[in-house]
């Protein structure tokens, strides 16, 4: 019984985003760190991200049974039942947002709230299914729990927020496009409209490359700007290059593409994993005097 309330929780996601939670928490947080609030932030979100996992397998039942990845759901094989799962999401989801709202920041609250809505509505209901588009649309989503960390700290918006929401959307579209280019015939069999399905893989190649290449500019922003140091640019330098030069591989001849775009694939976690850790110790201890977006 245990197992499925588990497993319709995407654990996997969690685990992903409690990494960049953790790190947009400690850049914010510059070694003076409240372990309480810290516990309550990471607690907090992954329960909010759980809801919305199980409540996306609730939706994607459909589209879940038609794709060879998903098609052994306890959603889709009946081990659970849709009320159960949706009924699972709900209770997850207040307790997260209550978490977050008796012990953060109403910018942090603002942010979770904002990412789980377009999660769950917006992207799980509407976009994944009817656009091209859906992959952007998400990835504002999944750029939200390291914005998340940093306000829970901060209680603003500010240029170091903006930079880490920025990063982490751009992050998303080649690691998304990846996916999608390796589960080509999954997503050709439900009839998702992503990238390669809708305009082609060469297509999908050239995007991959074009956002890895902002990717690593908008990456700079965080040592330019003064809130990393020497280390974390060494980091970004060498991962996020080493990311556009795997990607750039795609262009050669007779490339397996499914093999070229699995390993696009497990290197953007390597990469983000990689910049999460480095933001957490090599922060500037003084914050740098810049615009607060309010």
């Amino acid at each position: 019984m245990f197992r499925r309330y588990l497993s319709v929780t995407k654990p996997g996601i969690i685990m992903g985003n409690l990494i960049s939670v953790a790190g947009g928490f400690l850049l914010a947080s510059r070694g003076d760190i409240d372990p309480w609030l810290m516990i309550a932030t990471l607690i907090g979100l992954s329960l909010v991200v759980a809801s919305g996992c199980a409540i996306n397998n609730v939706i994607d039942r459909d589209i879940d049974v038609a794709m060879a990845r998903t098609r052994t759901r306890v959603t889709v094989t009946g081990e659970m039942s849709a009320f159960a799962a949706l009924s699972h999401g709900i209770l997850l989801g207040v307790v997260g947002f209550g978490l977050l709202i008796a012990f953060t920041t109403q910018a942090a609250v603002f942010f979770a709230a904002f990412g789980y809505v377009i999660y769950v509505g917006v992207y799980s209901l509407y976009m994944k299914r009817n656009s091209v588009y859906g992959t952007f649309v998400g990835s504002l989503s999944g750029a939200v729990p390291p914005v998340v960390g940093y306000c829970a700290v901060t209680g603003q918006f500010d240029m170091g927020a903006l930079i880490l929401l920025v990063m982490f959307s751009l992050w998303q579209m080649p690691h998304s496009y990846a996916i999608a280019i390796f589960r080509f015939k999954d997503y050709q069999a439900a009839g998702i409209p992503v990238l390669p399905v809708a305009q082609g893989i060469d297509k999908a190649k050239r995007h991959i490359v074009l956002y890895i290449a902002v990717y690593a500019l908008v990456v700079m922003l965080l040592p330019i700007s003064g809130y990393t140091g020497a280390a974390f640019m060494a980091v970004a330098c060498i991962t996020s290059f080493w990311w556009l030069l795997m990607a750039l591989r795609g262009y050669r001849r007779n490339i397996d593409l499914t093999g070229w775009a699995r390993q696009v694939f497990a290197f953007s976690i390597v990469n983000i994993t990689a910049l999460s850790i480095a933001m957490a110790v090599d922060y500037h201890s003084v914050a740098p005097q810049l615009l607060t977006l309010t």
